[in-house]
């Protein structure tokens, strides 16, 4: 794993749990290196004390996951493309660069894929898209759907929708908890404390989850149940519709699309 960050150490946290062996992580500070000790499994290694990390880090992997910020991406690959193992898989999980790039810098044949997931990786429950090259046949797709498989769920797809994935899965947990921050200040200024609202709203929340993955139905049809005809949850209903939540999604997805194709053109 190149690249200790939130996405980085999500994604580790949960293979590290399904007791995934051997684990190498790098990361620029020793501080944050630091933050490693103790974990099963995992060799962290700071660029701070040794500035050849990811160089170390990559020989002798099978599976090279890159999760550094999408601007250094193809510098780091075209630091350790040549201590890569023959016939090393090369996983990015930045958002926007192509495969394309990658491959340019790496040695002909090196089988290179995309995938997103997202944080909830760190507890098993994440989602991950994975989109694999040219070069990137079906065992090297396999592999790395294994490993994204002991962190939640995997959709396998072409690169062109990797972007509108990452938009919906990917950015999906801040649209999660942005809403849950303004719910629970909402139910403050109905006069409850900080410790009673957050109990409220995140339990809730909580609780509506559990209750959405116990069975098979889906939300539409929960939140029939709970809407009763002429009722109070029926009228708060109305109030959220009439401000187009739909067309509020479309156009914070679109951003983050938008926002993708800039840093893949750099």
């Amino acid at each position: 794993m190149l690249g200790g960050g939130s996405m980085g150490s999500a994604v580790l946290a949960g293979l590290a749990a399904a007791g995934v062996p051997d684990l190498r992580v790098t990361t620029r500070s020793a501080a944050r290196s630091a933050g490693f000790v103790g974990v099963p499994g995992v060799t962290a290694l700071s660029q701070e004390e040794r500035p050849d990390a990811n160089r170390e880090a990559v020989r002798g992997a099978r599976l090279v996951v890159v999760a550094v910020k999408p601007a250094q991406v193809v510098d780091v690959l075209r630091e350790v493309a040549g201590d890569l193992t023959e016939g090393a898989v090369v996983v990015s999980v930045a958002a926007g660069i192509p495969i394309r790039a990658m491959e340019a810098v790496l040695a002909a044949g090196t089988a290179v894929l995309r995938a997103m997931p997202n944080t909830p990786a760190a507890v098993g429950e994440g989602v991950t898209g994975v989109a694999a090259g040219s070069a990137a046949g079906p065992e090297a797709v396999a592999a790395t759907v294994a490993a994204f498989r002991t962190v939640g769920d995997v959709l396998e797809l072409p690169e062109e929708r990797i972007d509108a994935l990452s938009a919906v899965s990917g950015s999906g947990p801040a649209y999660v908890y942005l809403f849950l921050e303004r719910w629970i200040d909402a139910a403050r200024r109905l006069g409850f404390s900080a410790e009673e609202a957050s109990r409220l709203v995140t339990g809730t929340a909580a609780g509506a989850l559990r209750l959405l993955g116990a069975g098979d139905d889906p939300p539409a049809e929960l939140r029939r149940r709970v809407t009763s005809p002429k009722g109070t949850t029926e009228r708060a209903i109305a109030v959220l519709e009439a401000h187009d939540l739909g067309a509020i999604l479309d156009e914070a997805m679109a951003a983050a699309i938008a926002r993708a194709r800039e840093l893949a053109a750099g």
